[in-house]
């Protein structure tokens, strides 16, 4: 698991240092506008958030770890609260990762055919709607929540 985690930091790192990550984040600027309002514009973080959503999309949850992390961390950094609670920013972002949207599971996928299943590609679709409904959900209560605590 560290050797794992380390490589993606690893590589986490490269695209930072490459430009990549801000190129991902301008190429997603409008999500995560709509995501996060509340974050200021150009800010590293959303190079971050945008390596995790896409790997969490693309079913590479270990690759999304590092990006995560860090992410978390520089929202940490912006939180306004003094009384130590998260952010609403910092709840919405844990419940993107938990409701964990994947167009691509890969790790079922490679389980199911390491296990010689007979048809390992049959989950896409349940997969892909159950956390479809799974981000929505995740989505929706993020949103009620932030109208609520604006109240």
């Amino acid at each position: 698991m560290l050797g794992i985690l380390s490589m993606w930091s690893g590589f986490l790192k490269i695209a930072e240092n490459s430009g990549l990550l801000t190129s991902l984040s301008r190429r997603l600027t409008p999500l995560l506008r709509f995501l996060f309002p509340d974050l200021p514009e150009d800010h590293p973080v959303h190079g971050y958030l945008a390596t995790n959503i896409l790997a969490n999309v693309l079913g590479l949850g270990w690759a999304a770890t590092p990006a995560g992390l860090r992410a978390m961390k520089e929202l940490e950094a912006l939180n306004p609260r003094t009384d130590g609670a998260a952010s609403r920013d910092m709840c919405t972002f844990l419940l993107l990762n938990i409701s964990s949207l994947q167009l691509l599971p890969v790790n079922i996928l490679a389980y199911r055919q390491q296990y010689r299943s007979a048809s390992p590609e049959i989950i896409l679709a349940p997969a892909i709607l159950a956390t479809l409904a799974s981000t929505l959900a995740a989505l929706l209560f993020a949103r009620a929540a932030a109208v609520l605590e604006r109240k």
